[in-house]
Parts: structure tokens; C-alpha cells; sequence
């Protein structure tokens, strides 16, 4: 049975350098590792141009080059019979490589030496497997990913109003379609320019508002790009989350800054954007203990699912924008109990209860909104719209995601197990408990 392109898929995940002989106008030959090589579709592949200028004049002298792919899973090589076509330096196909050449090189501090010059496209006329003279490693085995649980999860999505239950059912489906036990969604908040973890399963620490400011690693780049990027074998770049500031690893009491969760013995990740009519509102991020841990189908897979997220929580968002901005009755303040007391910075917008830091920017504005009209009024019940118009002007974006800022107050509330708690008695509805009574300082910075 002749070779696919197909058949060769853990060859292009840029785990095992390729590499590429050439051969000037005169015979002389020369030999060079590559870093990507994209199967484009079943007759062409894309290499990514960084050779020595010596490969480059080479290719364009002699059109006839030879390719050594080398699987990932196995070790099996393969010899590639291809032939110049084309170069692109615009388009898609260049914006992906280049891409994941700097999602890549970012992980080893080399994003600004690595740039791609152009993606220079092959026509593949045969391949060859390369005979071993020793027993090669056979790939593990997995399940094709069930359709029947695929169109499940999706359902699962689609049926909800709510961004706890959207963004919940996301994760469900990531863990029990795909078998993934580590993930985030990261929810856009342009107001301070970074991804805030909204979502999280699998860690020890859930990491619920951490942040990674907008354009940094797989996620930011993902984000900017509106295109998957993933790294399929950590062994061979920096862990992620050292890129993150030292002060993420000290108290969040004293830095006002939440830790981003780590799988220490990542070796694969995976950043999808969550976008519904071209906009990016979110992220998911997953990372795996496997290499090569994700497939082409399994990219796909996470691709619908992300965008049927994104898609349910841009129709949650607006139906809540339209509903009927109703006051709820008044309730007297608790007068009896312990003193609970926030403190507020203004700076920022972080609040902590009773010493101990919640959360900052909008969502942190929000809990103080509603403080506030409880002290005043003695209300304990809000709707979300008169939130957002109240909160609206001094803050445009509010509009676009207040949900998900309310659900990453009340999980983080819940996690810190604070005297303050924020509950969903209905759509568009939320009341304030309080274990105590309240007092409120504004921090001078």
C-alpha cells in the first residue's frame, strides 16, 4: 500500500527536526535541519523558510529537493521525493506557520531570532518509508473520538443560558469527548488588557482570576491570531508558566495577584480561541502529560466545542442586555452579627474581605456596587442590567461580558469561603448574602 500524506500526520508536529537536502545547479549537495514542515493537503507540503542562504539559492536553482520526515510517536523515517512550487510571505498558510514558530521559540526566549521569511510550498511525488535496522517503537493506540458524545457535549452548550453553565459544560465535554484532565477557559477583560481564568478542572489549585496579559505565549497568541496553537512536546522548551512573574508564587493577599495553575509534567498544550462572529471573547486552554498528546481530530474536536461556547455565551449575554431593568423590593440590612470589613482599592478595583484578596477590575467594582446599594438601600437582590447601566459609562466593555465577570466574583467568593457570598436566584438576577455587618474603606494607595 503506497504512503499518504495523511499516514504521516506525527511527522508535522515539529517534535523531531526534518531534514532537507538540496543540490545546486551544479550537483554540489548540501544538507540543513528544518523546524516545520505543514502536510498543506494531500499532494503538497509547506516548509518553513529559514535556511542558510546556501539552501535557499539551492532550492530556487534545482526545483528537485529531497525530505526526511521523522515520526514522533516511533522514530520511523520517511524520504520525501518533492519538488519546488511556490513562496508565500501573506495568507494563511503563512500566518499559521508563522505562528507556531513563534509560539514555539517564545517558549526558549528566541520569538525575535526565529522569524519565518516565507512558507515555501512542495508538490510531493513519492514517499518512501526509510528501512530500520532496528525494531522501531509502535504508536500508541487511542479511540477515534465518538461522534454520538461530540454532538452530546455540543447539545450540552447550546441548551444553556447561563456563563457558569456554558463555560461548565465546556470543560465537561473537553474531559469526557476527549478524555483531557487539565483545562482552563480564559474570559477576555479589554477594560485592563489580559485573559482571566473563569473555568478550570484538573488542577490543585483552580487558579480562578489569574491572568496572562494579552499577547503573551500560546494564549495570548491565540487570541491575537484567532488560530489554534498548540506544542506537542515540552521537553524541549521552557514550561509556560515560568514566563510568569515571580510574584504570582508569593501571597496573593499581599500581590493581589492569583497564581497560574501548572501541570509540571506538561509535554503538550493546546490554546483554542473561543470566537462567535469574529470576535475572540475567551480561550480554552488544555495541556497533557503526553506527547503528541493532541491529534489532528482532536483539534477539530475542540475547535466546535469552543466556538459553540462562544457562541452561547455572546446569545446569553444579549438576552440579558434585554431584559426588563426591574428593582428588586428592598430588605432591611443585618444589623446583628460580626463586622465583615472590605476594603477597596481604587487603583485597581481589588477587593478584599476581611484581609484577604477576592479579586480585582470589574468583577471588583461589581461586588462593591452592590455593597454599596445593600448599605444605602438595604437591598439584597440586583439585577444584572441595572449593573451594567450603572457600571456602563465608566466602563464601555462591561457590556459585552458582565456575566462572566459576576460568575468569576461569586467562584471566587466560594472558593475563599468568604462571609460574603453572591448567589443566581434567576436569569439576570443575583442576591447578596452577608454573614455579618458590613462596613466599607476605600484603600489609599
Amino acid at each position: 500500500m503506497s504512503l499518504r500524506l495523511f499516514d504521516l500526520s506525527a511527522c508535522f508536529e515539529g517534535v523531531i527536526p526534518s531534514i532537507i537536502a538540496t543540490a545546486s545547479a551544479d550537483g554540489t549537495p548540501n544538507i540543513s535541519y528544518l523546524s516545520h514542515v505543514v502536510r498543506v493537503d494531500d499532494d503538497h507540503v509547506a516548509l518553513s523558510n529559514q535556511f542558510f542562504a546556501k539552501t535557499a539559492a539551492n532550492i530556487r536553482a534545482n526545483t528537485q529537493v529531497t525530505l526526511i520526515l521523522v515520526d514522533g510517536f516511533t522514530g520511523d523515517q520517511f524520504l520525501l521525493d518533492i519538488e519546488f512550487v511556490r513562496s508565500v510571505d501573506i495568507g494563511p498558510l503563512f500566518d499559521k506557520i508563522a505562528l507556531q514558530l513563534k509560539a514555539s521559540s517564545a517558549q526558549v526566549g528566541m520569538s525575535e531570532v526565529m522569524r519565518l521569511r516565507s512558507a515555501d510550498i512542495f508538490r510531493v511525488h513519492r514517499i518512501e518509508k526509510v528501512p530500520s535496522p532496528v525494531p522501531t517503537t509502535p504508536a500508541p493506540s487511542r479511540e477515534p473520538i465518538s461522534l454520538p458524545a461530540l454532538a452530546e457535549a455540543i447539545r450540552a452548550i447550546e441548551g444553556q443560558v447561563e456563563a457558569d453553565e456554558i463555560i461548565d459544560n465546556l470543560l465537561c465535554g473537553v474531559r469526557h469527548v476527549l478524555g483531557y484532565r487539565h483545562a482552563l477557559v480564559l474570559i477576555r477583560d479589554g477594560d485592563r488588557g489580559c485573559w482571566v481564568t473563569t473555568g478550570s478542572i484538573g488542577y490543585e489549585h483552580s487558579g480562578l482570576g489569574s491572568e496572562i496579559a494579552s499577547g503573551d505565549g500560546l494564549i495570548g497568541a491565540a487570541a491575537a491570531s484567532r488560530q489554534t496553537i498548540k506544542v506537542n512536546d515540552m521537553s524541549r522548551l521552557r514550561r509556560f508558566g515560568e514566563a510568569i512573574g515571580t510574584e504570582a508564587e508569593m501571597s496573593e493577599d499581599a500581590t493581589r495577584v492569583v497564581a497560574f495553575p501548572r501541570l509540571p509534567l506538561a509535554m503538550s498544550q493546546i490554546a483554542v480561541p473561543m470566537a462567535a462572529r469574529g470576535a475572540v471573547t475567551g480561550v480554552l486552554f488544555i495541556e497533557s502529560v503526553e506527547r503528541l498528546a493532541f491529534r489532528e481530530e482532536d483539534e477539530a474536536a475542540l475547535e466546535i466545542l469552543a466556538g459553540q461556547a462562544a457562541s452561547a455565551l455572546r446569545v446569553g449575554e444579549q438576552a440579558a442586555v434585554a431584559q426588563a431593568a426591574q428593582v428588586l423590593p428592598a430588605l432591611r440590612p443585618a444589623s446583628d452579627g460580626r463586622e465583615i470589613r472590605v476594603v477597596h482599592h481604587r487603583v485597581d478595583d481589588s477587593v478584599f474581605v476581611d484581609g484577604t484578596y477576592i479579586v480585582k477590575g470589574v468583577a471588583g467594582a461589581l461586588l462593591c456596587l452592590m455593597l454599596q446599594w445593600h448599605l444605602k438601600d438595604g437591598r439584597d437582590a440586583f439585577t444584572n442590567r441595572e449593573m451594567r447601566l450603572a457600571l456602563g459609562g465608566r466602563t464601555p466593555e462591561i457590556k459585552d461580558n458582565l456575566e462572566t465577570r459576576l460568575l468569576l466574583l461569586r467562584r471566587r467568593l466560594e472558593e475563599k469561603q468568604a462571609p460574603i457570598q453572591i448567589v443566581r436566584i434567576g436569569r439576570g438576577r443575583v442576591r447578596l448574602q452577608a454573614g455579618g455587618r458590613l462596613t466599607i474603606d476605600a484603600a489609599r494607595e
